[in-house]
């Protein structure tokens, strides 16, 4: 699966953002999904993951409440809804898709099988 991840953006503290991420192949239902994102200097994070359904959410701590994480299959889209953002949420965001049988949310970058080119986000104070 090819992964093409976008909107991305610079906006204030406390603004939205909704990113989105489209999927190619016809198998885009048997993936795991999930938002990463990498900030200078730092290692990539887990930020949300949505299972094949998309009937189970996982969400790190530090956006619980802020973030929501939206898929649609015939469309082969996974969606960040980004919320309240505050600066620290700066960072490039990647899509990741997880092929496998498990049913757990993985959070680990390296459980991720194909990734997407990153989009960045700004958030200004």
């Amino acid at each position: 699966v090819q992964l093409q991840a976008s909107g991305g953006g610079l906006v204030q503290a406390g603004g939205s953002l909704r990113l989105s991420c489209a999927a190619s192949g016809r198998t885009f239902s048997n993936y795991v999904m999930g938002w990463f994102r990498q900030a200078p200097g730092k290692e990539r994070e887990f930020v949300a993951g949505i299972s094949r359904g998309g009937g189970s959410t996982s969400y790190a701590d530090s956006v619980k409440g802020r973030f929501t994480i939206s898929r649609d299959n015939a469309k082969k889209m996974v969606y960040l809804q980004m919320d309240s953002l505050k600066p620290e949420d700066t960072a490039v965001y990647y899509c990741g898709a997880d092929r496998s049988i498990m049913t757990v949310l993985r959070t680990a970058s390296d459980d991720y099988d194909y990734w997407g080119q990153g989009t960045q986000v700004t958030v200004s104070s």
